[in-house]
């Protein structure tokens, strides 16, 4: 949108400063600019995430892409608690368990992996933050690794290892490899966890009461 904004006002400052008539070709550069305005403005109307759940898998949609939980792959959800003494904090997002962690990163695409690793540190920090009151903080806490071996022997590099790396993180810090936040919910927090642990108990009634809600 802003290099079709641009490109437009520099194609009207060409032309008014000059005498003669506006070419055919400025004219279609000058359509072009405009589409491209509006498909940016399109783009930035569509929602930043939203949640598909069927009786299959779950999928959460994302501007920069997407990932998926099979059935067969949940394990089960709750709300993340981390403790340190008498001190104990709720994360405000779900957590999730899988069983196969080697099938989600394996789907799972490194632009995504490094959105969802800046958007979510915030959330992770806080339950980092109580563990680290004594200044014995692992340094891979902090920053992720970009090398990474699972359970299972698989290797990864780059920005999946890092994500890796932080649902491993996650895991020894509250028990869970993914965060569902708050904010990505139409519910709170507590009421998703336990539709997502119905769901993995009945899909079909849970899809079935899900459709029947959005009945007008």
């Amino acid at each position: 949108m802003l290099v079709g904004a641009i490109s437009l006002i520099v194609i009207m400052l060409f032309v008014s400063l000059r005498s003669t008539p506006i070419s055919i070709v400025e004219i279609l550069l000058s359509a072009a600019a405009l589409l491209a305005i509006l498909i940016g403005f399109l783009k930035s109307q569509q929602p930043y995430y939203s949640l598909v759940i069927d009786n299959k898998e779950i999928c959460y949609i994302h501007r920069f892409g997407m990932w998926r939980i099979q059935y067969e792959n949940f394990h089960s959800a709750g709300v993340p608690t981390v403790s340190q003494g008498l001190e104990i904090l709720e994360l405000n997002a779900v957590g999730i368990k899988l069983k196969d962690i080697d099938e989600f990163l394996n789907a799972l695409s490194p632009r995504l992996a490094g959105k969802l690793l800046i958007e979510q540190r915030y959330i992770f920090l806080q339950a980092v933050k109580i563990h680290c009151k004594n200044g014995n903080c692992p340094s891979e806490w902090l920053v992720e690794p970009n090398d990474y071996r699972s359970p299972s022997g698989a290797q990864y590099t780059g920005l999946i290892a890092m994500f890796a790396n932080r649902m491993h993180n996650l895991k020894t810090l509250t028990g869970y490899d993914l965060l569902l936040p708050a904010t990505v919910l139409d519910r709170d927090i507590w009421h998703f966890s336990t539709l997502l642990n119905r769901w993995k108990l009945s899909p079909d009634e849970v899809v079935a009461l899900l459709l029947d809600s959005k009945q007008p």
